[in-house]
Order: C-alpha cells, then structure tokens, then sequence
C-alpha cells in the first residue's frame, strides 16, 4: 500500500486522539467527524454471532444479509468492493478485520463532486485509503467489545442465553492467523451454546489448539467446560506437554465436581517449522485431515477415556498420536453435534457430508473462516432449524498462503477476482 497522503493521515489521527476515551457505539461518530473533511460518510456493521447478517451499529437502517448481498460478498472475502446508492453516489464496501478476525463491514459513501479533481470520488487510492483507517476502526472496535454492551447488543439478532453469556466471555477470537497457519472456528447455536468450546494459543514457532465438548446441555455444562479451559490454559501455560494439561484437566474436573459428569475433547500442538502434529484424543471424534482438497484419512491412532473422574481412577497413557502434516494440510475437527444433527426425517448429517462439504471447500482454496461458516450454515439448513445440541467446527490450515488469504485486502480496478 502506498503511503497516505496527508488528509487521510490527519483522519486516522483523529480517530486515534478520540479513541481513547470513546465507548463502543462512538465509534460510528468518531470516524465520521473524522471522514466528513474528505466528503465520505461511513457506517459500520458488525457480523452478528451466526454470520447470517451485518447488523448496523448505529442502528442505520435494517440488517444486511451475508449471503446475496454486496456487503456480504466483502464479508466473505475480505475485498473491498464498489458499488452505487440509490442517488448514484460512489460506495465502498470495507471489510472491517482485526488481525484475521472478520468482525463486518464498513460502507464509505462518497458524497464529493465528481468535478473536483482533489475529490475523493476521483482518488485512485480511495479503496486503500478506505482500507487502511476501516483496519484501525476494527481493531479499536475488538478492544471495547468488553468494555460496554452496545456493541455485543449490536451484533445480536435475538436474547442470548446464560450459558451462551458465560462461554461466550472465555473464549478467544473465532479467527486467528500466524506465520504459515490459519486457524477458525464456530460454535451453534450461537445463542445456547453450553457445554461445546474451543481453545488456542499460537506463536512463532507452534501452535496450541483444542476442541471441548461437556455431558449436558444446560447451564451445568458451560460450568463444566469453563473449568476444563482453565485447567488447559494453566496447565499449558506452565509448560506441560499435552499428557500433562489432560491430566490437569481430570484432576481440576475431578477435585471441582463430585458426580461422574465429563467433557470429550481433542488437545493437539503444531510444529509450525516441521509440521509434526502431536494429538490427543479423549472419547471425542476424531479429527479429519485433508490434503489436496481431499479427506486422505481420520486422525485415530491414540484413543483415550473423556476427561474426568473415571480417567483418574484409571490410568491414562501418556502415548500421543504423530503425523506430519504436509504445506497445504488441512485439520477439521467437530463435536459430535455436526454430524448427529437431523432433519424433519431423522436423517443425520454425517460425517461423509460434512466430509464432502470441506473437500468442495478446500479445492476451491476458500479461507477457513470462511469454510465454516459455509459448513454450519449447511447444518442448519439441514435441521431446518434451532440445533438441539451443540455444534462446533474447527478448522487449522498450515501453508504458507494460509494466513494470507485471512487479511483484508483492495480488490484492483474495482473488480471481484
């Protein structure tokens, strides 16, 4: 990208002095003072919690859907794409990314005179310059998401439930990216979720990640996996290999709860330099590995009993299963809500659907946040509605293109490559 000229460098100068002390739903006002002196009116949108829609965060106008609509398409593939109003002004459509977490969109309306050469409507760079102060927007946006409620009411279609609340404040961002890897995941019913969660911890040299799924479905479960992250993270974050944060994990489930309730998951780590994938699976699916577009086998080879009280009474081996991955490899893991969800006849999903669905996914080379929220639409669609029980993919990508496809981006002369 080329550098900002002056007046866009003043804009995001500002956006930045205001920042500090502005709460979440400022933030719309905060980038309009600053972009009315370049004649272009903004709005943002932030995706809500089952990416179906981009809902105003200033309550400008209705909801956007994701699927079938322009602004959506810059949600999906994090280009900035244009477009005309109802008055034939010039628009902007601007995915608003932190990092590599989709968080909406950002529509720059170009209210100039087309006659005046020193307009935005005649700037070349305009897309660029849209696309540098939205990411500023998107990371001040990530950091008051707690800090207030407007923003979490925002990207809400309906009431959230309690547990929903309680795991939805534990976990990290869906969508992260380091050097050479991409990692997503998603969570349904996005609203009642209670006892599936997900967990990660990248740096520059490997790669943590684990999917849970707790007994239950109510309250008690989200109990339950918020200890079982706990006792991961700090299991983790003192050094132990992956024997060691599952044998916290029995301990913390068995010393905190005195019934036989338990938790499946998968623990894995990624040598980012190697590709040596070392894993652990307890009592949960196995994850799927996909390899030129194409499932090539499931990852099984070590098989132990659900966190909890029984795998501490019984002895656990600290055996792991290996496999390294080549540049490229994708890793699909899922609760056993994807594939047991069943439609009006009592047909489930299945794991060959949902199987086949990511190889389509993984041909066509789409990012993995992307891919997911394409596979836990096709969930619900097969249910024909609510879930019953809980659903969550995720998806980790290592190629060294696989980060990139996570950032956002100019699309050149206006166009969608």
């Amino acid at each position: 990208m080329e550098l900002l000229d002056a007046r866009w460098h003043q804009a995001m100068l500002v956006v930045l002095a205001g920042a500090h002390l502005a709460s979440g739903d400022m933030l719309g006002d905060l980038l309009e003072d600053a972009l009315t002196p370049l004649e272009v009116a903004p709005e943002l949108y932030v995706a809500d919690h089952e990416q179906m829609q981009l809902r105003p965060v200033r309550n400008a106008g209705g909801p956007l859907w994701i699927d079938g609509t322009l602004a959506g398409r810059v949600f999906q593939l994090g280009t900035v794409l244009e477009g005309r109003d109802d008055e034939g002004r010039r628009v902007l459509w601007v995915p608003l990314v932190d990092g590599a977490e989709r968080l909406g969109v950002a529509r720059m309306v170009v209210i100039a005179n087309p006659d005046d050469e020193d307009s935005s409507s005649t700037d070349p760079t305009l897309a660029e310059h849209c696309l540098a102060i939205a990411g500023l927007v998107a990371h001040l946006m990530a950091s008051k998401f707690t800090q207030g409620d407007e923003l979490a009411v925002a990207r809400r279609a309906r009431p959230m439930s309690v547990a929903g609340e309680l795991l939805w404040q534990l976990l990290p961002p869906l969508t992260v990216g380091g050097q050479g890897l991409a990692m997503a995941a998603v969570l349904e019913p996005a609203y009642d979720v209670s006892g599936d969660a997900f967990d990660y911890a990248i740096s520059t040299s490997r790669a943590d990640f684990a999917i849970f799924d707790s007994s239950g479905h109510d309250l008690n479960a989200g109990l339950t996996t918020s200890v079982t992250l706990a006792a991961s993270r700090s299991a983790r974050r003192e050094g132990h290999d992956i024997a060691g944060v599952a044998a916290r994990i029995d301990a913390t489930l068995t010393e905190q709860f005195s019934d036989h309730r338990f938790v499946t998951g998968v623990l894995a780590q990624l040598d980012l330099q190697s590709g040596r994938l070392r894993y652990l699976i307890a009592g949960h699916p196995p994850p799927v590995l996909l390899r030129g577009g194409k499932a090539v086998r499931t990852l099984d080879a070590v098989l132990r009993m659900p966190f909890g009280r029984l795998a501490s009474l019984i002895p656990q081996s600290d055996e792991l299963g290996e496999e390294y991955l080549e540049p490229g490899d994708r890793i699909l893991l899922h609760s056993d809500g994807v594939v047991e969800a069943r439609d009006e006849n009592g047909e489930e999903f299945g794991v060959d659907r949902l199987v086949e669905l990511a190889e389509h996914a993984a041909a066509a080379q789409v990012a993995a946040p992307e891919t997911l929220r394409r596979l836990a639409h096709a969930v619900r669609e097969h249910r024909k509605g609510e879930l019953r029980d809980d659903a969550t993919l995720m998806l980790v990508e290592w190629s060294g293109s696989a980060a990139e496809r996570l950032l956002a981006r100019p699309v050149e002369d206006g166009k969608d490559h």
